[in-house]
Formats: structure tokens, C-alpha cells, sequence
């Protein structure tokens, strides 16, 4: 690992001026989890890191109210209540908040990594993380991410790779947090913004993250010196969540396969405000629409589940080694979607 100086500031203009100076050798420094398993393997090599510790706020909360961001150009779904996430929460003290309704995000922060990753990594970096894909990572391979001229993966082991929205590059988005946030409408704060000036922004989750065919050489739309600030979420009346993941290892691993699910049931027993997440199947956290289609307004059933979930991986084009996630994909979405609606799962 290269040497490295690190500074600290308290204002948000200052830390994002002094990235936006020299983005190619400066970064911003959060819980710095992947930013330090980068430097370790080469990947990355700033001469300065740019601490945020007391620049962002850490927290987790039922908001009064929505952000001081004009109507016209607020994305947040109408709810009665909205629950407020600093960027800098860890993971630890996000799985123990005091979130009704959000019991997807709570599991999810309560599963990643370790107890030591967790009490350290925050939401912000967990969100914002790079792909753990193996040609990646690999410090003397250059892959199509890496300015190459193809994904590796497609010929090489590919086992825990993209099987849907995959190519040029097959990477699967790394966070775990971004599966339930997705599923819970989730819409995050961000300062954007150049030398001339600067502006906060409100972006739908699903807008944060760039496909490979966009620009494979890049997961978000943040440039340098942008700054994700908070994450939030709207807490509808009644309102149910599940998530679970499948690990090789399940004291601590990466996922093979994540879902998330939301809804809530009226007086007559249907399914309202319906969303389905995938996760570590695609490049980009991934919004099941077709299946929450097939669930909206619908009551909840064994069969309407597997429909559901057959629905989700309609689209699945595995690779050679990974065509074992469709199956593991859809038996996970079924489990959500029963634990979210109550609906015994099957013996």
C-alpha cells in the first residue's frame, strides 16, 4: 500500500473543493471499509484521503418532515411519515434503530459482514462500495471496468456472477443495503456541484446506480467531490418488509443472492404499494417490477408467490457457472414475500 496523508475539515464546501482539486489522486473518507481493502490490493492508490467524520451526519430517525427541497423537484413518494438516515450511520447502530415498518433494512444491516465491519462501515460507503468481482480486484488483470476490453468473467469463473441486466459488464452490485432500500422507495441527499456552486439534490435510489452499458467503468452517477449526505425513506400506515440473503458461509460472506420485499394489506386483505428487490443477480441493485405488478392488489397466496418469483427471473441469461441463482433467486423471493404478508410459508 502506498503512503498517504490524511486530513480532516468540518465543512462540506471545504472537503468536496479540496477533491474537486485533484480527483485523481484525492478521495473522501467515510467509514473507509472498501476504500482500505482498495489501497491494500492496489486497486485504488490516493495521496490524500479526505475524512468526513465531522462533516456528515450519523443517525437514524422518524423525521417531522420531508427535506427543504423545493416540490417541484422532490422525488419522495407521498407517506405520512419519513424515517432519516445520516450517510455516516453505521451499520450496527442502523440495525438497531427504532424504524417502525422497516424490518428489511434492519435485518439487512444486522446480517453484513461482522460484528467489527458492522460497528464501522457506514451507510453512505455500504451504498457507494465497489464490485468484489475477482478480475476486478486482481491488481495486474484489466478488465473492461478497469478500461480493459472485455469482462473477464464471461469466459473465466463466473460463478457469483450478474444473471440478469448483465453485459458488457457482469459485476453484481457489492451492498446489501441498497436491496432493501430499493424495495422501501427509498431516495437518498446529495451535494453536487462545481467550483461554481453547489446544490442539494434529492435522487430515487434506483437513479444512483449506472448499468455497465451506461458506463461500465462506473456503479454511480456521483462525480468527484459529490457527497451523499442522508437516505430517505417513506414509513407508510401498516406497512410490512422482509429480507433475507443466501451465503455460502453464513457467519459472515458475501451474499449469492439477496430479496427484499414491502407491502402493506387492506381492510380486504390485498397487497397495496407493492415493491420486489433483487440483489447480487445483477450490476445494479435490481427493482422486480414485473413481479410487484403481479402482486399489486392481489391476495396473498402460495401460487400468486411462485408466479411472482418465476415472473422476477423471467429475464435471467446465467452464464456458464451461475444458472444455480435462478432457482436460489426465486425460492428466496417466495420466503419474503410470505414472511412480509404474513402468509405461512408452506411445510
Amino acid at each position: 500500500m502506498q503512503p498517504f496523508a490524511l486530513i480532516r475539515t468540518k465543512r462540506i464546501e471545504r472537503a468536496r473543493e479540496i477533491v474537486r482539486e485533484k480527483p485523481e489522486t484525492r478521495v473522501l473518507r467515510a467509514g473507509g471499509i472498501d476504500l482500505l481493502d482498495r489501497m491494500k490490493e492496489g486497486i485504488d492508490e490516493p495521496e490524500l484521503l479526505v475524512e468526513l467524520r465531522e462533516v456528515l451526519w450519523a443517525g437514524a430517525k422518524l423525521a417531522d418532515g420531508q427535506p427543504l427541497i423545493p416540490p417541484d423537484t422532490n422525488p419522495l413518494p407521498p407517506a405520512p411519515r419519513y424515517a432519516e438516515v445520516g450517510a455516516l450511520t453505521t451499520l450496527a447502530e442502523l440495525a438497531a434503530a427504532e424504524l417502525p415498518g422497516l424490518d428489511a433494512l434492519h435485518q439487512a444491516a444486522g446480517q453484513a459482514a461482522t460484528p467489527g465491519i458492522r460497528n464501522t462501515a457506514t451507510v453512505g460507503g455500504n451504498l457507494l462500495q465497489r464490485p468484489r468481482c475477482w478480475y476486478f480486484r486482481h491488481r495486474d488483470l484489466v478488465c473492461l471496468k478497469k478500461g480493459g476490453d472485455t469482462c473477464l468473467a464471461i469466459t473465466g469463473d463466473n460463478r457469483y456472477h450478474a444473471i440478469l441486466g448483465g453485459g458488457p459488464s457482469f459485476i453484481v452490485h457489492p451492498s446489501s443495503l441498497a436491496t432493501p432500500l430499493l424495495a422501501l422507495d427509498a431516495v437518498v441527499s446529495v451535494f453536487v456541484g462545481d467550483a461554481k456552486g453547489s446544490v442539494q439534490q434529492l435522487v430515487p435510489l434506483a437513479e444512483l446506480f449506472v448499468s455497465p452499458e451506461t458506463d461500465p467503468t462506473r456503479e454511480h452517477s456521483l462525480g468527484p467531490g459529490d457527497l451523499l449526505t442522508q437516505v430517505w425513506i417513506p414509513v407508510l400506515d401498516d406497512m410490512r418488509s422482509a429480507y433475507q440473503a443466501v451465503r455460502e458461509k453464513q457467519s459472515h460472506d458475501w451474499p449469492l443472492v439477496e430479496a427484499a420485499a414491502r407491502l402493506r394489506l387492506d381492510q380486504a386483505g390485498s397487497m397495496r404499494d407493492v415493491r420486489v428487490a433483487l440483489g447480487h443477480v445483477a450490476p445494479i441493485p435490481w427493482n422486480a417490477s414485473e413481479a410487484a405488478a403481479l402482486l399489486e392488489g392481489q391476495a396473498p397466496s402460495v401460487d400468486l408467490f411462485a408466479r411472482a418469483a418465476d415472473a422476477a427471473l423471467a429475464d435471467a441469461a446465467p452464464l456458464d457457472g451461475n444458472a444455480y441463482k435462478i432457482p436460489m433467486a426465486k425460492g428466496l423471493l417466495r420466503e419474503v414475500l410470505h414472511r412480509a404478508s404474513g402468509l405461512a410459508l408452506p411445510e
